[in-house]
Formats: structure tokens, sequence, C-alpha cells
């Protein structure tokens, strides 16, 4: 056996992983938010947010 007849059984391993297709990745685009028609969840979750990104910037700060 020569050392070419091995690497045939990585062979699966070398496989790339298969990429998002162009039409569904999103570019991040904000969507209309109307206070009226928001629930509980959708409230703790703009708090949540906010709260994330006022300690991200912090950090950013921070690290300047």
């Amino acid at each position: 056996m020569g050392r070419d007849e091995h690497k045939k059984s990585n062979a699966r391993k070398q496989q790339k992983l298969s990429q998002t297709p162009k039409r569904e990745k999103h570019d991040g685009l904000d969507v209309e938010f109307s206070q009226d028609m928001a629930d509980h969840d959708d409230m703790e979750a703009m708090k949540r947010s906010e709260a994330a990104d006022r300690r991200a910037n912090h950090e950013q700060k921070r690290r300047r």
C-alpha cells in the first residue's frame, strides 16, 4: 500500500460545509415597529437589546 491509498478515507472530513444561498441572507434591515401592537415579550426584548447595546458601547470605550 502506498501513501496515497490512505487519503481516500479522509475525503469525507475535507468536504466543505454548504453555504447559505444569497437569497436567504439578510443584511440586517430594520423593520418598522409599532408600540401600539407590541406585547410584553416585545417590550422585554427591546429592554434587553438596549441593555446589551449599552454594555457593548461601554466595553468599546473602556478598551480605547
